[in-house]
């Protein structure tokens, strides 16, 4: 990755590794699972290029940043505050939110707890969802999806992780990463990734190298999978820790990019809210939705110069 330099940050209390190219306003990334900082390396170059101050941390319990053992260390509070912390050690000025994902997931927490932070928010993937104040998150979703639904099989520890160990990081990488099936995504406890009849190693895309595959897969053979999971096991005790927060709107202007063929954006009632009205009313300064026809989950690698455009249209708005 050519021109992108690397260093580490101590951020609220902990070691994060930054991924960082370019001079002027900041542009912070925010990666989600199974990723690293290394999934915005198109977007990085391009805004680099356009006069912008790329930034992207690998989140805590990712790649080369300090994974604390306890799930209970990966609440939206941990997480926003190493963000926070981070923004401070560049001079604290707002920063050009992007995220994606699980990314996505905390950039909504930072821009409820420190929209100051913020100047504009392109989120990609996971459109913001308030807070039930009755219905804890985990047995909402066991109750319409199943057990098998993906976010309820990682809650217990250890177990997810024993089950990835028996296959190979990289085929299971590629997996997630292409997979197309609508959702909701479940992973049946007999071959949660459908990799055990395989009789040779998954096909790639176009967008996705064996190099990119293999800097994903060498990381996470070396930091294994909780750090992640740990996120997912937090979800109950986010709901716990932001009571307060319950009805809150989101104060921020928002781009929300998906793919039409993305698991979250095919999970049943997801474009109901989206395009019915409900999101635009917990985000008053939604700007737009923008739908991409014929593409998946990982839209910003899938069509990088597309998510660019988007994104770099949107910011130099503010």
């Amino acid at each position: 990755m050519e021109g992108i330099e690397h260093r580490t940050v101590r951020v609220n209390g902990i070691n994060m590794h930054v991924a960082e190219k370019g001079e002027g306003p900041t542009v912070l990334f925010l990666h989600g699972f199974p990723e690293l900082w290394y999934t915005w390396r198109h977007q990085i170059h391009a805004l680099a290029a356009a006069g912008y101050h790329c930034v992207a941390p690998d989140l805590r319990g990712y790649g080369d940043t300090d994974a604390p053992a306890s799930a209970s260390s990966y609440t939206c509070f941990h997480v926003v505050g190493d963000l926070v912390a981070l923004i401070e050690s560049m001079g604290g000025e707002s920063v050009y939110l992007v995220a994606h994902d699980w990314g996505a997931m905390i950039g909504w927490y930072l821009c409820m707890f420190r929209p100051d932070k913020v100047k504009a928010y392109a989120c990609m993937s996971v459109p913001y969802r308030p807070r039930h104040p009755k219905m804890k998150p985990v047995e909402t979703m066991k109750t319409f999806f199943g057990e098998d639904y993906y976010m309820c099989r990682f809650q217990e520890a250890g177990v997810m992780e024993a089950e990835m160990k028996s296959y190979e990081t990289a085929e299971v990488l590629k997996r997630i990463l292409t997979d197309r099936r609508p959702g909701p995504p479940c992973l049946p406890k007999s071959d949660p990734f459908g990799l055990k009849a395989l009789t040779a190693p998954l096909p790639l895309p176009p967008w996705l190298s064996l190099e990119d595959i293999k800097y994903n897969a060498e990381k996470f053979d070396q930091t294994g999978f909780t750090g992640g999971f740990n996120y997912y096991r937090a979800l109950d005790l986010n709901w716990e820790l932001t009571a307060a927060w319950t009805g809150t709107k989101v104060d921020v202007p928002v781009i929300y990019v998906v793919g039409d063929q993305d698991m979250v954006y095919t999970t049943p009632g997801l474009k109901e809210y989206v395009h019915g009205g409900g999101f635009k009313k917990d985000v008053p300064l939604l700007q737009d939705i923008v739908v991409l026809e014929g593409v998946g989950h990982f839209l910003n690698q899938e069509k990088p110069e597309e998510s660019t455009a988007i994104i770099h249209d949107f910011i130099k708005k503010f």
